[in-house]
């Protein structure tokens, strides 16, 4: 699927992938990760997830790196009210990038190839519920490929993957078991958490990931963006 293919589906409203509720994998599996309070989240290809606000709530501020700025307004538009008022989202320009921030949660608009390491200093976990999955085969070695270079050694999340009988369809398109572990093995140490089938016959697996390489106390060391 091409970036004008992913724009064009969120401008018919063709999103079934989305879910209005956390997804119960991150609920189930996240605690495993055992991150630090305020450790910060990417979310790649985050959409509108209502994961991100889940991960904010549990003490985890959140990037997501969305393509379709149509997504970034739907969740701004869909921020629960505090006290009869919703929060006022910021808005500003970043390295190319048009960002959001609501509260914890910063949503960077474009592609998520052109998020460089000196941008995720700070990233201290990810998450992938919903980008490998979008991605055809032909583009995710280089999502791999990027997810790995943006990430410090050290560095824990989890990966969602579907599969199904029909390699071709998609998204989500199928990944096997045998896909991520020669995409993400070879900077990545994998455990497969749990795997369960859906009514739809769709077979969901959960993976946690450990970037390789020896830890270093070095996020505080990188360079940050400056944001207003």
């Amino acid at each position: 699927m091409s970036g004008a293919d992913w724009l064009e589906r969120w401008r018919q409203g063709r999103i079934g992938f989305h879910l209005q509720a956390p997804h119960p994998a991150l609920e189930g599996f996240w605690g495993r990760l055992e991150l630090r309070a305020g450790a910060k989240v990417l979310v790649p290809l985050c959409g509108k997830s209502q994961d991100m606000r889940w991960l904010v709530e549990r003490g985890n501020p959140v990037l997501g790196i969305e393509l379709s700025p149509l997504a970034i307004e739907q969740f701004v538009a869909e921020e629960p009210c505090s006290a009869g008022k919703r929060r006022t989202a910021l808005r500003y320009r970043q390295s190319g990038f048009e960002c959001t921030r609501l509260g914890r949660i910063e949503l960077w608009c474009g592609d998520f190839f052109h998020f460089q390491v000196e941008q995720a200093a700070e990233l201290a976990g990810f998450y992938d519920r919903a980008a490998l999955i979008a991605l055809p085969p032909a583009t995710r070695q280089r999502y791999a490929h990027h997810l790995a270079q943006l990430l410090l050694p050290g560095t824990r999340g989890l990966l969602i993957t579907l599969t199904h009988d029909d390699p071709c369809r998609g998204p989500p398109f199928s990944v096997t078991h045998a896909e991520v572990e020669a995409l993400m093995a070879p900077n990545f140490e994998l455990v497969l958490c749990d795997v369960a089938t859906a009514a739809d016959g769709l077979v969901e697996s959960v993976w946690q990931l450990t970037r390789r390489g020896p830890v270093r106390q070095a996020h505080s060391n990188r360079s940050r963006d400056e944001h207003p």
